[in-house]
């Protein structure tokens, strides 16, 4: 079996491959001081409740965007599962994708992991959208190249920022406003509003103007954990995927294997 580690700002992701499906994921806070030893006490009981062998983990591959976990991540994977882990865009694990941008290097994994899973699921060019700790809009065109895109604060770092910065709001789940009115009769109401059709706005005219700029016809495909509750609301998406990073992991995994 295949376990991936998608390592991500707020959350470490752990799911586990049979062949090309999920059996099983886990997820836990990005702490770059966790040693590999708490990992393994955190994991192991985990694969025991699914009834998985620590000796059934034939691979492991880390995608991230926190240097500083990979060490630990990788002592994890030695120390107790005897494997020796692939890093993707390193090595044999490189991403074998054209990013076709000034820097390359400083692109983060999430994104080229996503441009290759949705690249081999989707057809022609696709606009990608990650709800994660930023709020990215990717590139992809049609040859499967990254060419660029947008990086925005997520939605939560926008609420934390407004309530931090302000004596009397009130802290708010981010949920669809409960009026179909865009003019608040209340508090809560109006910063519902302001943060949630004001996320839409902002996407939908990124959307408008890179859909412009490529000049052709573009899917947009939405992944992180927010994509479903704007796609329950708005008709910006062709596709929501919430796996798109995993996937991404197994594919560069799939092609060192073969």
């Amino acid at each position: 079996m295949l376990l991936v580690a998608d390592v991500g700002n707020t959350n470490v992701v752990f799911a586990l491959f049979d062949g090309k499906e999920i059996r099983s994921r886990w997820r836990i806070a990005t702490d770059p001081r966790r040693t590999g030893d708490q990992y393994a006490v955190w994991l192991t009981q985990l694969l025991t409740l699914e009834g998985i062998g620590r000796d059934e983990i034939k691979q492991f591959i880390i995608g991230s965007v926190v240097p500083r976990a990979i060490h630990n991540l990788t002592v994890l994977s030695e120390k107790y599962f005897g494997v020796t882990p692939m890093v993707a865009g390193e090595g044999a694990a490189e991403w074998g994708v054209t990013l076709d941008v000034d820097e390359p290097r400083t692109v983060g994994a999430d994104r080229v992991l996503n441009a290759i899973a949705a690249h081999a699921k989707y057809e022609g060019d696709l606009i990608l959208i990650d709800f994660g700790t930023a709020t990215t809009f990717d590139a992809v065109d049609f040859t499967g190249a990254y060419k660029g895109g947008i990086i925005a604060p997520g939605i939560n770092l926008s609420l934390d920022a407004l309530v931090g910065n302000t004596a009397k709001l009130p802290r708010i789940a981010i949920e669809a406003p409960r009026t179909t009115s865009v003019i608040g009769r209340n508090t809560e109401d109006q910063m519902l509003i302001g943060v949630f059709w004001g996320y839409v706005a902002m996407m939908e005219g990124l959307i408008a103007k890179m859909r412009e700029e490529i000049g052709r016809p573009a899917k947009v495909v939405a992944t992180g954990g927010l994509a479903i509750l704007f796609d329950k609301h708005t008709q910006m998406f062709d596709a929501v995927d919430s796996d798109l990073t995993l996937e991404g992991l197994s594919i560069l995994a799939g092609r060192v294997s073969a």
